[in-house]
């Protein structure tokens, strides 16, 4: 990914190109690649934005009046707007593109994703962000409250226990079985695994000396969406999942390499790993197997599913988290919440 734009300082200190240079890699080394992949689409989306609606390139730093307009474009549904509407003209021109799904409203989530990816590239030039402005801030604040809606879950459903067992049912011994039976049983077993920290694995990072005496795999996860890279704590995997994963790595044979790989037609492991909307592919293909629409469920769901079951199963909360790495109890506690609201006795004042 190429950063927006060369490193500046507003000091007496110029930098070298050779420095900007290093400073650049140094960024994109230290940034995780689901960032780099975040930051790359939005700076996408807002060069195209501001040449919709300016006509311009993006500046640095940015005017405070192309911020707020930013805001005030993104804070109402533009369906309802008049054809000549500047906004709408320009929503229109990203639509054609296909910057933008719609002239809808964007989730205030996304809005703000967008911000903070463009504060994050004056930050990377060491410039002061016009979104810092009072009026701005401001702004953003009423359009957050104007936009609020229910929270959506990532999953249609979580993917607890039975549902878990449908999919299972349908991964036979053949190799593409073993590995979809291992995807699955790690991805919710081990604290309900995200679809890069699945796909990130490698055979080196499974440690077998606990398998044979007490039927344990031990996972270490070099970084996820909440820990840097070094600093997540390893993770234990026990009985089935334990052997299906051992299952899976006997059949691939290989003492090294990305752990979980595409099949080839001729049914061979394929020594490249498998890219993270794979794990996409495979929960689809086991919906359909087991007799389930495509969207009955989504790679999500495996976390929220964790999450859910160990409520189900009383787990302390706690428990939950040291495998699921959630950083917030308050996000953790929701799936808590939706469960233990049905066995709330206030529920049954009226009989």
């Amino acid at each position: 990914m190429a950063l927006p734009g060369t490193f500046t300082t507003r000091t007496t200190i110029a930098l070298s190109r050779e420095d900007e240079a290093a400073l650049t890699d140094l960024y994109i080394r230290g940034t995780p690649a689901n960032t780099l992949r975040a930051y790359e689409r939005d700076l996408v989306y807002l060069t195209g934005w501001k040449q919709a609606a300016f006509g311009q390139p993006l500046a640095w730093p940015e005017a405070e009046a192309v911020a707020l307009r930013f805001v005030i474009d993104h804070a109402r549904d533009l369906t309802e707007a008049p054809p000549g509407d500047a906004a709408r003209l320009a929503a229109e021109q990203l639509v054609a593109l296909g910057l933008r799904r719609g002239l809808a409203c964007p989730a205030p989530a996304t809005l703000d994703r967008r911000i903070a990816s463009w504060q994050a590239f004056h930050r990377m030039r060491n410039l002061g962000s016009p979104f810092e402005a009072p009026l701005v801030r401001q702004a953003r604040a009423k359009a957050r409250r104007a936009a609020a809606r229910p929270r959506q879950p990532k999953s249609a459903r979580p993917i607890t226990l039975p549902l878990l067992e449908l999919l299972l049912a349908t991964c036979d011994n053949s190799l593409r079985g073993l590995r979809d039976r291992a995807i699955l049983s790690l991805g919710f077993a081990s604290g309900g695994r995200r679809r890069s920290e699945i796909t990130g694995l490698r055979i080196e990072d499974i440690g077998r000396e606990d398998f044979a005496a007490k039927g344990i795999l031990w996972l270490r996860l070099w970084e996820t969406k909440t820990t840097a890279k070094g600093a997540a704590p390893k993770l234990v995997l026990k009985g089935r999942p334990a052997r299906a994963l051992m299952g899976w790595l006997l059949a691939v044979g290989a003492d090294a390499g990305p752990l979980f790989r595409p099949i080839s037609k001729s049914g061979r492991a394929l020594p490249r790993r498998l890219a993270p909307d794979a794990i996409r592919t495979i929960l689809t293909h086991r919906l359909a197997l087991a007799g389930l629409p495509a969207d009955h469920a989504s790679p999500h769901g495996l976390r929220s599913g964790f999450l859910t079951q160990a409520a189900l199963d009383g787990a302390p909360i706690q428990a939950a988290m040291r495998l699921s790495l959630h950083r917030s109890v308050a996000q953790a506690q929701r799936y808590y919440d939706d469960v233990e609201i049905t066995e709330n006795p206030a529920a049954d004042l009226m009989g």
